[in-house]
């Protein structure tokens, strides 16, 4: 036999539902009740609610959770449908660690978010820990112009050096306090050993363009809601900061299938 807080519970739901919390306003005008049958309902839930106060956090509960499962079916979806994308990386891609790594982890990243400048010295520790595992970055400006500017330069090094360019540029740009602007990434440029005026030029070319604009539409596909975002083998991903712990559990929990 349901407990009397199990029955007090569903008494509850059943009558938020039917006055419309969350939009069951319209069920039960549908419904045809009376004045006093909606105010029998309301006493229904405030008696509820007063005797036991906890009914309405459970209920709030068992909403995220449905929401949250939801999410994660979309997820789960969203990589399904973009997995040759996230396995196979593109020739403009930069690759830490092994380029034939058994384990693919994409990281969508902005260079002047402050959690992906956190996560570098990690990803170093994690290549060098796993020599299976190679990391793709992609790199997605989501904050604003100085960032647009940043990435902008980055992917134009790679043009201009290949890989090691990249990091070199990555690391100058992401390890510098400074905002940037055209004049600071000149600085950099040299600093990392390139040609500033080469890079300027390949800044604003339809290559680095076409760059961000692919892996832009990829985070977009897979749902990303902010950076860093962390893909493994197009199954799992971690949103936001990871600790080194959390990225290497998460390679071991998609590794065991």
């Amino acid at each position: 036999m349901p407990s009397r807080r199990g029955r007090s519970l569903s008494a509850a739901l059943l009558a938020a539902s039917l006055l419309g919390f969350g939009g069951g306003a319209r069920a039960a005008d549908a419904g045809g009740f009376t004045e006093a049958q909606r105010q029998q309902i309301v006493d229904i839930v405030r008696t509820a609610l007063k005797t036991d106060p906890s009914i309405l956090t459970d209920a709030i509960a068992a909403l995220r959770a449905g929401a949250e499962a939801q999410q994660q079916a979309s997820t789960r979806n969203a990589l399904a449908a973009n997995r040759a994308a996230l396995t196979t990386p593109a020739a403009t891609d930069a690759i830490l660690g092994n380029p034939h790594g058994g384990t693919t982890v994409v990281e969508f990243y902005d260079p002047r978010c402050p959690y992906c400048r956190k996560v570098l010295p990690d990803l170093d520790r994690l290549v060098h820990d796993d020599r299976d595992v190679r990391v793709v970055e992609k790199i997605v400006p989501v904050l604003g112009p100085a960032s647009l500017l940043a990435a902008q330069a980055i992917v134009a090094a790679s043009l201009q050096g290949g890989q090691d360019a990249y990091f070199r540029m990555q690391r100058a740009v992401m390890t510098d306090s400074t905002k940037p602007d055209a004049a600071r990434i000149r600085v950099l440029a040299t600093q990392a050993g390139l040609n500033p005026d080469r890079l300027a030029t390949d800044m604003a070319g339809p290559a680095v363009a076409a760059t961000l604009r692919d892996n832009t539409a990829l985070a977009q596909a897979i749902n990303m809601e902010g950076t860093p975002t962390f893909v493994f083998d197009a199954r799992y991903v971690i949103p936001g900061a990871a600790e080194l712990d959390d990225l290497k559990s998460a390679i071991a929990k998609v590794r065991k299938g």
